[in-house]
């Protein structure tokens, strides 16, 4: 499942366990990328608590299909086949209309978001994402401003942001370590935002 070693859940103990117990799906199953973490868990905690707090918070005002399809395009633009997959299902499990889901998966996997089923705030947030992906060292000052134009407020920037940041991340903790999808149930999430400390994924 990954290029270096890894222990199961069977085999786990300690604070690894405890981990695990906290973010293990049906059938104690854990995910590959939590998984690969498994010889440095205190890298698993903090990867599962950034995952949570960017993407499943209370305090995010964005929908939180739209943060996962950030997350969808950040990963199709690295090339993290891994991250789209998982992400993928779970943004459209959330937008519950699956020919509006597969339109916005066509848009993102040939890059060209002008057809997609989004509106202007939601495109331009994408745009942003792609440029933060792709050209990190281009950013500048009006990149932002021009967020702001089509009305995202800074805290609604700073969601994208974040999104996008921690899925560069990810994407590189899967693509550096080999991570694939065998033995994964495809689209767990932690679903209950109402309770940050809660990571379990249904």
């Amino acid at each position: 499942m990954t290029w270096i070693n890894t222990i199961s859940y069977e085999d786990s103990k300690g604070k690894l366990r405890k981990l695990y117990d906290r973010v293990k799906g049906p059938d104690h199953n854990v995910d590959n990328i939590m998984m690969s973490h498994s010889l440095r868990p205190h890298s698993m905690e903090g990867h599962m608590a950034m995952y949570k707090y960017c993407l499943h918070h209370t305090g995010n005002t964005l929908p939180k299909w739209y943060l996962e399809c950030i997350g969808v395009y950040v990963s199709s633009l690295n090339g993290c086949h891994y991250c789209v997959e998982h992400h993928f299902q779970g943004m459209r499990r959330l937008v519950g209309d699956d020919a509006r889901s597969d339109a916005l998966r066509a848009a993102i996997e040939a890059d060209q978001l002008a057809g997609a089923p989004l509106d202007a705030r939601e495109i331009a947030g994408m745009g942003y994402a792609r440029k933060l992906t792709v050209e990190p060292a281009a950013m500048i000052e009006r990149d932002v401003e021009a967020l702001r134009l089509v009305g995202l407020d800074d805290g609604e920037i700073l969601e994208i942001n974040q999104v996008t940041a921690y899925f560069c991340y990810a994407n590189r903790t899967v693509l550096g370590l080999g991570v694939n999808t065998d033995g994964d149930i495809i689209g767990l999430s932690p679903n209950n935002s109402d309770d940050p400390e809660d990571w379990g994924h249904r």
